[in-house]
């Protein structure tokens, strides 16, 4: 069992105890089917620390499976509310196969992210690279949107053309997205999931991977375009992923480092898109 570094992680712990309640608290207005999708996977994420001190680490692929599965159906259930099933088809099929196709040139030749490779953890593989890696970035790519959606867009003429630009919004996506790899890769890294040819400056992830996540976050949602999305919805899973984040790495995972620089880059996002989702609410907006 790991130790806990609870004294170096205490000051984090009120900011993302305050974080959980508020985006609890706007979870729960949400329709049942969603409640009980988002109960599954905060479950799944919370059981995962407990089910790893009891067994062989060797299940930790599996219940990363879990969360990302779990997580898919959450952000699917969310998008249905507003898209109809078959441009929710097209578009996680868009994702999925861009995804795929990324992450099979970056194995391969090191673009955009620098040299890397899976491990044999995850399985099954399709041209090197997890079958479970494209259901990630569906997982998180709608939850991005929405951070960028909420600090871009304003009410009536204050909204300036550049703001409503698709480039523009997907650049922001992109970096929104990014800045979960922050958590992300040091973790994954870490538990052996995938490791890097060439360590970088980042904990020992190559600062050309963010670039190549941002490009290819940019590119994915560019083509996709995005729009009528429960925003207020998608973005409480993004502030639900950074406080989970944040406890993970920095309570049981013992990665104060990750956990610490995670949030406050993705945390950042997390504080400017509520600023500004906050002051477009009115007493009749909805999720």
């Amino acid at each position: 069992m790991a130790t806990l570094p609870f004294i170096r992680m205490k000051c984090l712990i009120p900011v993302c105890v305050r974080w959980f309640r508020f985006a609890i608290g706007i979870v729960s207005r949400v329709p049942l089917r969603e409640r009980i999708a988002v109960t599954a996977w905060l479950l799944s994420l919370i059981a995962t620390p407990i089910v790893l001190w009891s067994t062989d680490e060797h299940i930790f692929p599996w219940l990363t499976s879990l969360g990302v599965f779990t997580q898919v159906v959450v952000v699917l259930s969310m998008l249905a509310r507003t898209w109809s099933w078959q441009r929710l088809v097209s578009t996680s099929g868009t994702i999925m196969i861009g995804a795929w196709a990324i992450e099979v040139v970056g194995v391969h030749t090191g673009l955009p992210f620098g040299r890397y490779e899976y491990s044999d953890m995850l399985q099954p593989q399709l041209g090197d690279v997890p079958v479970l890696i494209p259901f990630a970035w569906l997982m998180m790519l709608p939850p991005a949107w929405a951070v960028a959606e909420a600090i871009l867009l304003t009410c009536g003429d204050k909204t300036l053309w550049w703001q409503r630009h698709p480039l523009i919004l997907a650049a922001f996506s992109g970096a929104a997205f990014t800045a979960w790899d922050t958590f992300l890769d040091p973790q994954m890294v870490a538990r052996g999931l995938w490791q890097w040819l060439t360590p970088g400056e980042y904990l020992g992830i190559p600062l050309l991977n963010f670039l190549g996540w941002w490009l290819a976050a940019t590119l994915l949602t560019a083509v996709v375009r995005p729009n009528y999305i429960p925003r207020v919805s998608l973005l409480s899973i993004y502030t639900l992923t950074c406080i989970l984040q944040a406890i993970g790495l920095g309570i049981f995972w013992e990665q104060p480092a990750a956990a610490l620089y995670g949030l406050i880059i993705m945390g950042g996002f997390v504080l400017v898109a509520w600023k500004r989702e906050k002051s477009l609410w009115k007493p009749s907006s909805g999720l």
